[in-house]
């Protein structure tokens, strides 16, 4: 065995990490809100968000994968392959840590940054200043106030008209009705739009964007009308209180987080992956590319990591999001999830760097908010956004000591 296969070996185990990871901590936050607003329960989350992010990384995910250098730092400026091998595990090993020291506090952060901050810091040392896209890494900072204020406000926006408009009206039920088939409408234009536009699937059919909204207004209207239909079946009694607008919004939110799930395996997956497969081709052909093909057993891996990391330790992370930041009943929960999903298409058509995150904490954040500061627990809040700051510099450090190290042992 020479020194390419057991880095490829070792990667291997290091890109399971980082998918466990993921799993435990960013894909947990997609399934927070829904936990804590009791439409499911925790096994229930993690079977649900196990199977479709594994569906989502297997069959949806990127099969071809920006593999290198995720645009942070400019491989070509490093000639020696086997440095760029050696750099990658070391940024792979140190972002998979991280994360999984923060999930093990049961805290949030995002593993995107993580592995940004981590492929900076090797390349830092292996190539100096001038390698790294320092435009870039502007906007990765950037994301830490776009992601979280922008969904904060959505959520705050959405969960103050479904009060003034449903909770505070003397016919709610009456009005549920007329209001949940509008929100289910807008929904799934929203989810078929991030569909087309997010997912690699999506994406490969290239379609016009007029296109694209005649989908989303055609599956629109047939949402509207089934909704009416089904709300009319779940709240048959129109004196009946406020947990008769809870149970509507109940199976909404249960199916908003199932697509957070599903898109989340299907783009999260290269976070782990995409440095194994840059890996796997130094090993084989001892050439760098700055994009490749991801093989099967790669995304199976992937998927298999997801699912693992949710079942295991993707409570704590939930605990943390879906109860001791605020109290969510399901007409919040929806709020969150309708600001965090939009905020990241939205952004992420704009061109704007976002952290699904970040953006699911601030729309937590925001439906506490618009019940009033004193509704908010501000104590877990900062310990998070200091998790966040703290994220790029600590997974930059942790990497430069792991690639000096391994330099080290194989050069002599």
């Amino acid at each position: 065995m020479d020194i390419y296969d057991l880095f490829l070996y070792m990667s291997v185990g290091a890109g399971f990490l980082m998918a466990f990871n993921l799993g435990a901590n960013d894909v947990a936050n997609s399934m927070a809100s829904a936990v804590g607003a009791r439409a499911i329960t925790v096994k229930q989350a993690v079977f649900i968000a196990g199977i479709l992010n594994f569906v989502g990384a297997v069959f949806l995910g990127s099969h071809v994968t920006a593999t290198i250098s995720k645009g942070i730092i400019n491989p070509e400026v490093i000639a020696d392959p086997k440095l760029i091998m050696i750099g990658m595990f070391a940024a792979l090993l140190a972002a998979g840590l991280w994360v999984l020291v923060a999930t093990l506090t049961s805290l949030p952060v995002s593993s995107t940054h993580s592995i940004v901050g981590a492929i900076m810091g090797f390349g830092l040392v292996a190539g100096g200043p001038d390698v790294v896209n320092w435009l870039k890494m502007g906007g990765i900072v950037l994301s830490w106030v776009i992601s979280p204020f922008f969904a904060a406000g959505i959520a705050y926006f959405i969960f103050t008209h479904i009060r003034r408009y449903i909770l505070f009206q003397h016919h709610f039920i009456r009005q549920a009705k007329k209001w949940a088939p509008i929100w289910v409408a807008i929904t799934l234009s929203m989810i078929s739009l991030s569909f087309l536009y997010k997912t690699p699937v999506g994406k490969s059919l290239n379609l016009h964007w007029l296109v694209s909204l005649s989908i989303a207004g055609v599956l629109a209207l047939l949402a509207w009308i089934a909704a009416r239909v089904f709300v009319g079946k779940i709240v048959l009694d129109e004196e009946e209180g406020a947990e008769g607008v809870e149970r509507v919004f109940r199976k909404m939110q249960v199916g908003t987080s199932c697509y957070v799930a599903l898109s989340q395996g299907a783009n999260d997956v290269a976070n782990a992956i995409g440095p194994v497969a840059a890996i796997y081709l130094i090993a084989k052909e001892h050439v760098l590319l700055a994009r490749a093909e991801v093989p099967w057993p790669m995304l199976v891996l992937g998927g298999l990591g997801i699912a693992v990391g949710i079942a295991l330790l993707g409570h704590k992370v939930m605990a943390t999001v879906g109860e001791k930041i605020t109290t969510l009943t399901n007409t919040r929960g929806f709020a969150v999830d309708f600001g965090a999903a939009s905020t990241v298409l939205i952004a992420s058509n704009l061109g704007l760097p976002v952290s699904t995150t970040h953006a699911a904490v601030g729309g937590v954040v925001g439906v506490g908010l618009a019940r009033g500061f004193s509704a908010v627990d501000f104590r877990v809040l900062l310990r998070i956004v200091a998790y966040w700051v703290a994220t790029v510099p600590i997974a930059a450090l942790t990497s430069i000591v792991i690639f000096v190290l391994l330099k080290w042992l194989c050069y002599g």
